[in-house]
């Protein structure tokens, strides 16, 4: 089988490309002008960019074979998140390559300013010594205030912590107990922080609420020689109003890596020595690089071989997906293919019932797994865990779930049921040392490993039956690789042939097999993971 191909259209670490080329066929295209890296998406499936390469609705239309677009580092403003999502487009990144690396930095613009370092430096390099013109202040015992209390908020934390700094925090995301166990002290105003912080740092992604939003008003309530540090995005720091706190004397000094233009070239900024500028160098260690580049790669990587990849940045999983959540996302795939092959279409609504051990998780992931199984077995549409719910409301298909504590005969249990043109349609697996297994369907008890090719017969309870089915199939030239048998608990009236065979089954074969004697209905479905 040929390797998935996977475009890298920036240059990404070394160990990056080592752990692609692993499983993928890799194109390095980061030193191609934009019109030849589109013609080279044209057969791809996977594409890597950093932050220079726009992925827009252009783009994503060159690339009819994409499947995920990984960004080697944690922002995505530079991904259509809306196009990538309607075109089913798995878009991951590394969210944790550059934590360390950029609470580091950010440590780093906290001390530079505070003990004058730049200001000294360059005076030192000019041939004169001067002690007495860059006394500074110590952190110790000063107030931090930290906007944004996230995975690097949270390590700037940490290592204030450490130079005996007071630590408040706003962020309407955490609870007070959370906060609490990192030493911050939480408040609900943000006003409240500016009254009180001796050094404010950034740590909040932009958005609507985000944008702009250490301006002037913000600036003027603040404690008077304030401090800020902004190594987070452009833009929420408004540069001009924090030049003009600087002149007054509100700002005593700032440190900023991001800009709201990047590359900043132009800045009133660039005339103030109480201000440290560095190019946007947060994720700038040798570690971070290496770790965005294999993080992202191990991404891609899992997305083309058709895992739920917990760094999507365009699907929702819910809470944290635990080791048995994901050990079931395929086999509650494989259900719904099989109940829809059974229905012959998909019911309005369709219920997953989790029972036992698998019940205590969320069924988020699994609702989609069971999404993404039923619409590509019942659509023709490119179907993906990014855009499956989208195409299912728009369908009017919808997924409720109902939990049990308790699975009689299993650890785990998971059904499908629904009603389609009028009948009760109902499929349920688990997963034992066989692996995948199905265990019910249409009420029959039946006890089948998951394969690729299966027939499903439902026959007369009558001698005979399975052997017309043996020989018809034979005289095909079509092998049998497994077969079970089940019935209905406490009648004899029908029972359930599970067929695994060798070879796909026609729709002539299938209509011809249904008119033996003994047999009522028989589906045929077909599983490209199983």
């Amino acid at each position: 089988m040929d390797k998935p191909k996977v475009v890298v259209a920036e240059v990404i670490a070394h160990a990056g490309i080592e752990a692609l080329e692993r499983t993928c066929s890799v194109d390095d295209a980061s030193a191609v002008d934009r019109p030849e890296l589109l013609r080279r998406l044209h057969d791809a499936q996977g594409l890597v960019v950093r932050s220079a390469t726009m992925v827009d609705a252009e783009l994503l239309a060159s690339a009819p074979a994409l499947k995920v677009v990984g960004r080697a580092g944690v922002g995505v403003d530079n991904i259509d998140l809306k196009a990538a999502t309607e075109a089913g487009v798995l878009v991951v990144n590394a969210p944790t390559a550059n934590t360390i690396s950029a609470a580091e930095h950010a440590m780093a613009l906290l001390l530079s300013q505070a003990r004058n370092i730049h200001r000294a430096d360059a005076v030192l390099r000019s041939g004169v010594w001067d002690r007495s013109s860059f006394q500074g202040v110590e952190l110790h015992g000063k107030t931090l205030g930290i906007l944004g209390l996230g995975r690097i908020g949270s390590l700037v934390a940490e290592r204030a912590r450490a130079f005996g700094m007071d630590l408040i925090g706003y962020d309407p995301f955490i609870s007070p107990e959370i906060a609490n166990r990192m030493g911050v002290r939480v408040v609900e105003d943000v006003f409240d922080l500016y009254a009180v912080a001796d050094f404010i740092t950034v740590h909040l992604p932009k958005t609507r609420e985000t944008d702009r939003m250490l301006n002037a008003d913000a600036f003027a309530s603040m404690k008077p020689g304030v401090r800020i540090v902004n190594a987070s995005r452009g833009g929420i720091v408004v540069e001009a109003d924090l030049a003009e706190a600087v002149r007054n004397g509100i700002v005593a000094g700032a440190g900023l890596d991001v800009f709201e233009v990047e590359p900043l070239t132009s800045s009133p900024l660039f005339d103030l020595p109480q201000v440290v500028l560095t190019p946007h160098l947060g994720a700038s260690t040798v570690e971070a690089q290496d770790k965005a580049g294999t993080d992202v790669a191990t991404a891609v990587a899992n997305a083309l071989a058709g895992e739920l990849v917990l760094t999507a940045v365009n699907v929702d999983l819910g809470r944290e997906v635990s080791p048995e959540v994901r050990a079931y996302l395929p086999l509650v795939e494989n259900l719904a293919r099989v109940f829809v092959g059974i229905a012959k279409g998909l019911p309005p609504i369709v219920t997953l019932r989790l029972e036992g051990r698998i019940a205590e998780h969320p069924a988020t992931p699994l609702r989609l797994a069971a999404l993404k199984g039923a619409l590509a077995e019942a659509t023709t549409d490119t179907i993906s865990f990014v855009n499956a719910a989208t195409i299912a409301e728009e369908r009017g298909i919808r997924v409720v779930e109902e939990k049990a504590p308790d699975a009689e005969d299993y650890l785990s249990l998971v059904q499908l049921s629904g009603t389609f043109n009028r009948q009760p349609v109902s499929v349920s697996g688990t997963i034992t040392r066989k692996g995948h297994v199905l265990v019910e369907v249409q009420g029959l008890e039946l006890e089948l490993p998951l394969h690729q090719n299966l027939l499903m017969v439902r026959n007369e309870d009558s001698p005979g039956v399975i052997g017309r089915v043996g020989t018809f199939l034979g005289d095909l030239n079509i092998n049998i690789s497994d077969m079970v048998v089940g019935r209905m608990p406490g009648t004899g009236e029908a029972a359930m042939m599970g067929v695994a065979t060798d070879s796909v089954l026609t729709d002539g074969q299938i209509e011809a097999l249904r008119k033996l004697d003994g047999i009522i209905t028989a589906r045929f479905v077909r599983l490209p993971d199983a």
